[in-house]
């Protein structure tokens, strides 16, 4: 499963083939359209802001101080030290041993079914509401929304066998409509804002701290 390589480290076969028949295509903002989209959902918002109000704001600030930050600076350090493919496989694999790095690699993989799954189930939740703001039942029997499911599914699989140059660019297209999507719903707020309307959150002073019943988001 691996050689020794000159200067006495283990080289990983992934390492040594991977790199030979897999050109590297992606640029910088490749990369960065790919982890933004990984980490962020803005559907999530709409449920932190309703559940835990302008506390909210300084869970997202913990989240990126704790989290995001030092996952950063330990994925680029760890990407310098083994720049070879694999990532978070290698890595493992390095520190732990053949297993772990497996399961690590596994439990890196297995999220992706289930987000295939649930992104179908989305779909046909916002079909659902489309069809509501027209007095419309959609999709109400299950093998109907069985279909969109299976549909979801298929069109991920015509789009993992394009080029990855390809399908890239569409990623990076999504990308740039979902920061869109977000600049929209925030200008959309601050409208409604400085129109006179009031906030559906409570931004008193002593709602911004965290408390017990908002600690679980």
């Amino acid at each position: 499963m691996a050689t020794t390589a000159e200067s006495g480290g283990e080289v990983l076969r992934s390492e040594r083939i991977a790199g030979g028949i897999l050109p590297p295509v992606l640029n910088t903002f490749d990369m960065v359209a790919i982890f933004v989209a990984i980490v962020l959902f803005i559907s999530n918002s709409a449920i932190l802001a309703g559940g835990a109000g302008s506390s909210a704001y300084f869970y997202w600030v913990l989240g990126f101080i704790t989290f995001l930050i030092p996952g950063a600076i330990v994925t680029g350090q760890l990407g310098r030290m083994f720049p070879g493919e694999g990532s978070i496989y290698v890595w493992t694999n390095k520190a732990f041993g053949p297993f772990l790095g497996f399961f690590a690699g596994f439990c890196a993989w297995w999220p992706g079914i289930l987000v295939m799954i649930a992104t179908g189930d989305a779909v046909v939740s916002l079909i659902q509401e489309l069809g509501t703001q027209f007095n419309a039942n959609l999709l109400a029997e299950p093998w109907q929304q069985g279909v969109i499911i299976l549909a979801v599914i298929a069109f991920s699989f015509v789009l993992s066998v394009l080029r990855f140059r390809v399908t890239q660019n569409f990623v990076n297209i999504v990308f740039l409509a979902y920061g869109g999507a977000i600049l929209l719903i925030g200008l959309a707020g601050l409208l409604s804002i400085f129109g006179g309307h009031g906030t559906p959150v409570n931004y008193a002073p002593h709602s911004w701290l965290p408390t017990a019943a908002t600690a679980t988001f």
